[in-house]
């Protein structure tokens, strides 16, 4: 079984500076580098909503300096607000100053403020995602390559540089939606699943099932294409302390979501309940927290970790370990204390 850290930069003005913030996480990669951690996943936010990432490419070159075998994910890089011909050659680049670590995780966005920042209409953002992923494709594996498009379009280009990993770094795609998930096994992509704020379980497994089945009957090797989940983390050597944190951080983190997760104004009906019940989810996560989330000492955590590898098949399980404002210091611990009493029992 493979681990990870996952992070989506959620800031707190209030609370953090943005230079201790940047400094911290850093420290906090580096940690789980040495601590034999798989992989680390940083999402993408602009505007002061939500979060302070707004070129995943740019932190990971620092992570890439300062690990040694990490793998470098994005979870999400936001296809439809930029130029895919520059996005290639970002993580082109990074490929190569990584010595070949990138993991291409991308999504289309969901927070309104982004596309009214950049002028993108919601409405275009899954059609804008699978051109840009077209191009980007096309840019990474051909020595030439020209697009007509919809959204995008290009004469005849050479990318410069190529990527590394051959024929490109592993691409992964945000699922959430019962669409999403069908689209990625009839194209047999990767995926990035968030059970803890996609819908009830048995939903989420239903469409994990789907995925799979779809993966089959469409002629992908599932060995081949994976599948990674996120969930939050607190573990401590007494339960009640981990149970409180896990309280205290998961309301904060849910709090911050609320503030900035809406339909957009002009959006269909269907769209707009489909928002409204996501919401009414979420707001359940603190009160559901030792379901949602891995939560108490080492041995229950261990416990909830297998009841969830049985539950969803999980292969690689990725922690987001200091979202909501979490004390660095007691994140820091909790990752010494799950890469030495619950990690070594799932690598045997």
């Amino acid at each position: 079984m493979r681990f990870g850290l996952f992070t989506l930069f959620d800031f707190f003005p209030e609370r953090q500076n943005e230079a201790d913030y940047y400094r911290r996480t850093l420290e906090l990669i580096s940690q789980a580098d040495a601590s034999g951690i798989d992989s680390v996943w940083v999402g993408e936010e602009h505007f002061y909503s939500f979060g302070i990432c707004p070129r995943p490419a740019v932190f990971l070159s620092a992570v890439a300096q300062r690990t040694r075998r990490i793998r470098l994910g994005t979870a999400v890089s936001l296809l439809p607000f930029d130029n895919p011909v520059r996005t290639a050659e970002d993580f082109a680049m990074l490929d190569i100053v990584s010595g070949g670590r990138v993991d291409f995780g991308v999504g289309r966005g969901l927070i309104p403020a982004h596309f009214a920042g950049f002028a993108v209409e919601p409405a275009e953002s899954r059609a804008r995602m699978n051109e840009a992923l077209e191009v980007i494709a096309k840019a990474w594996t051909q020595q030439r390559f020209s697009h007509e498009g919809r959204f995008y379009r290009y004469p005849e280009l050479s990318l410069s540089p190529k990527p590394l990993q051959r024929p490109h770094p592993p691409i992964w795609v945000g699922v959430t939606s019962p669409e999403s998930f069908e689209h990625a096994g009839v194209t047999g992509q990767n995926v990035m699943i968030v059970p803890f704020l996609s819908g009830p379980f048995p939903r989420v497994k239903e469409r994990v099932q789907r995925y799979r089945t779809l993966l089959r009957e469409h002629g992908h090797d599932s060995t081949q294409v994976k599948s990674m989940f996120v969930f939050f983390l607190f573990v401590d050597p007494e339960y009640q302390t981990a149970l409180s944190e896990a309280r205290e951080v998961s309301g904060r983190y849910i709090k911050l979501v609320r503030n900035y997760l809406a339909a957009p104004k002009d959006a269909p009906h269907a769209v707009k309940e489909q928002f409204n019940l996501a919401l009414q989810y979420i707001d359940r996560v603190t009160d559901e927290i030792e379901e949602r989330a891995i939560v108490g000492t080492p041995a229950d955590c261990r416990r909830r970790i297998e009841e969830l590898r049985r539950e969803f098949g999980i292969e690689h399980l990725a922690f987001y370990l200091h979202a909501g404002a979490r004390d660095m210091d007691r994140a820091g611990r909790a990752l010494e204390l799950f890469s030495r009493e619950v990690a070594p029992y799932f690598r045997e």
